[in-house]
């Protein structure tokens, strides 16, 4: 009896050193940040049913994005059928412990159901048609979350990626030509006057599809469509962007008037590669030192930007909770894990976080 008490004495001694190693976590997030901008995270409904996620989510953040729950495919699956029951999970989660949510989001080339397309006999459908099924979507998903959700990420990634050309030639595109960029955010605003409504994009940060993007932005703007920001989705790596590259992106947006959001934040390790692939023989996927030291080096310098434009950035949200679970988990890189958030694969936090919250 006296040999299990003696070690269990021990375990417990050693449990204690081991929090006493470890910095102080008094609080979040969006406790170091709440004189700035709120901190989101982007979540499924499964992450609301794990213990250790949720109390990470609830200790760090004030925000939530349904990081696919919202998007066309999963929410409307069929022209009569809608798929409300994670949505709903997320947006009741929110509710019950006083976070903002996001949505994310109304119209996008990807994630969306081919029903939406084609009609009966699986032919394109016409302008008119597509526009009505926009519109009914819209108004359907906007309405029943109406003063639940502060801001709509409303059209998402309509730039092309081909910097010779303007508009991606998506079947929204071929169908409607650039007429739904306008008509989603007028249903949007239409089915909720006082949501934030965004257009969202990734690589914003490179100048020529900033200057693509800022062209869209001012269109819109200039034919008086009710949208209210920008998303920088900020898929970014170690090696990019440069601060510089961030300020002007920044600063040309906010010049509209427009409210600027970090909508979809993580720094990967690995450069960005278009094409996914495997993992090469000899190439390591491990969490490196000189690794780790680029992605501290580099949150600091983008969150030491965020503050500095404190009054244009309403937000910032993280693209997952934790390295334990990532949308770049073999991607572009199959059998390669990344590691790209604050928090590792048992929900701590890395040395990078230490370095976010020291201001």
């Amino acid at each position: 009896m006296l040999k299990r008490e003696g070690c269990f004495l021990i375990i417990m001694l050693a449990a204690i050193l081991q929090l006493k190693s470890q910095p102080v976590q008094s609080k979040g997030l969006k406790d170091y940040y709440k004189n700035y901008f709120p901190v989101g995270v982007a979540v499924s409904a499964a992450d609301l049913k794990d213990p250790g996620e949720v109390a990470l989510i609830l200790s760090q953040f004030n925000s939530l994005t349904p990081e696919n729950a919202m998007k066309m495919g999963p929410i409307h699956p069929e022209e009569n059928r809608y798929n409300w029951k994670d949505a709903d999970s997320i947006v009741a989660f929110a509710q019950a412990h006083g976070l903002k949510v996001r949505g994310h989001n109304l119209c996008w080339h990807e994630q969306a159901p081919k029903w939406m397309f084609r009609d009966s006999l699986g032919n394109p459908v016409s302008k008119e048609v597509l526009l009505k099924r926009l519109k009914d979507h819209i108004t359907t998903v906007v309405n029943r979350y109406k003063g639940k959700i502060y801001a709509w990420d409303v059209v998402n990634e309509a730039i092309d990626d081909d910097s010779t050309k303007f508009l991606r030639n998506s079947l929204w595109y071929q169908i409607c030509g650039d007429d739904f960029i306008a008509k989603a955010f007028e249903y949007a605003h239409e089915a909720d006057p006082g949501a934030i409504l965004f257009y969202n994009d990734y690589n914003t940060e490179r100048p020529e599809k900033r200057g693509r993007v800022y062209r869209l932005l001012k269109q819109l703007l200039d034919a008086g469509v009710p949208i209210n920001g920008v998303g920088i989705q900020a898929h970014w790596s170690v090696y990019e962007p440069g601060q510089k590259e961030l300020v002007e992106t920044i600063k040309k947006f906010a010049s509209l008037g427009l409210k600027v959001q970090v909508t979809e934040l993580d720094i990967s390790i690995y450069p960005w590669e278009k094409n996914q692939r495997m993992l090469r023989p000899g190439e390591s996927d491990a969490y490196a030192a000189d690794l780790e030291k680029k992605q501290i080096e580099k949150f600091a310098e983008v969150f030491k930007t965020f503050r500095q434009f404190r009054e244009v950035i309403t937000g910032v949200t993280f693209w997952n909770i934790s390295d334990r679970n990532t949308w770049l988990d073999n991607y572009p890189v199959h059998g390669r894990k990344n590691y790209p958030l604050l928090f590792d694969q048992k929900f701590q936090p890395k040395k990078v976080y230490w370095k976010v919250v020291d201001f």
